[in-house]
């Protein structure tokens, strides 16, 4: 097995970044889901489950600034809050999990709230130290950013072929299906279809990095939008729920969380200890 590619996603819910190279750092690969917006009145994090026009934001970063850029919306950069502070942190939710952030400022606030037409801000991850993990799948020193709940997510290029014949064996109109739906960090190839499911509990050493298997990833609704468009289907939810369903959660990739830290890169060893 070895790395087919590998991405990123400076804001939550928004368009990816792909890499020859990432650093693993302790909560997940470096910049992974360090920026998030969230609702003006709650904090909760606004993420495509219910903002699929987050696909459009298509982020960069260099020397420390966020780009943010959208059709139809001036660009604008947004310097990292420590160079350029709008107050203290403020509370903020990334589902249950509570924690505070940073402001990005009112001039991104503003950009997202006219992209999305809702009032919202965008904010930034001064601490990756302060959010754990679900202590039942991890060490008590154990970290994430803003990533839905794990550091780092992992798919398989063969499972998504395998998942990509059940929809024309089906006759499903939405596929085949590229492998930005399941928004991952690390995907592999040279492994078999669903061989995955057989690596939970185990490590994977990736490059020079160890990972510990700790969970499959259940699957929701922002599978079915396109990253793209940000129009929804139904697809691969449907296919999931027919050959993936166990316990009633719809599984495909696996979550881990790094034992180490380093360089990865496209093209490195995936092995099984």
């Amino acid at each position: 097995m070895h790395i087919a590619s590998l991405h990123t996603y400076p804001i939550k819910g928004c368009r990816r970044l792909d890499h020859d190279a990432a650093e693993v750092e302790p909560w997940g690969l470096a910049g992974d889901r360090r920026w998030m917006v969230v609702d003006d009145a709650d904090g909760q994090a606004v993420t495509q489950r219910e903002a699929p026009g987050l696909v459009a934001v298509r982020p960069s970063v260099v020397d420390g600034v966020l780009r943010l850029r959208a059709e139809g919306a001036p660009d604008l950069d947004v310097p990292v809050p420590a160079q350029m502070p709008h107050g203290g942190p403020v509370p903020v939710a990334v589902h249950q999990a509570r924690l505070v952030a940073t402001p990005a400022g009112p001039a991104a606030d503003s950009w997202f709230t006219l992209l999305l037409d809702r009032k919202v801000r965008l904010v930034w991850l001064h601490d990756p130290t302060c959010r754990p993990i679900n202590e039942k799948y991890a060490e008590p020193q154990d970290r994430v950013s803003f990533a839905d709940g794990y550091p780092v997510l992992l798919t398989n290029a063969a499972s998504l072929d395998a998942l990509n014949e059940w929809l024309l064996a089906d006759g499903a109109p939405e596929g085949p299906l590229p492998m930005n739906r399941f928004r991952p960090n690390i995907v592999v190839s040279g492994a078999p279809p669903w061989a995955e499911d057989d690596w939970l509990g185990r490590r994977l050493r990736i490059g020079a990095v160890t990972f510990r298997v700790v969970k499959p990833c259940d699957r929701c609704v922002v599978t079915t939008t396109d990253q793209e468009t940000g129009e929804r289907g139904h697809e691969p939810l449907r296919a999931l729920g027919r050959h993936r369903n166990v316990n009633q959660k719809l599984l495909f990739g696996t979550n881990l969380i790094p034992d180490s830290t380093g360089p990865i890169a496209v093209g490195d060893p995936v092995v099984l200890q």
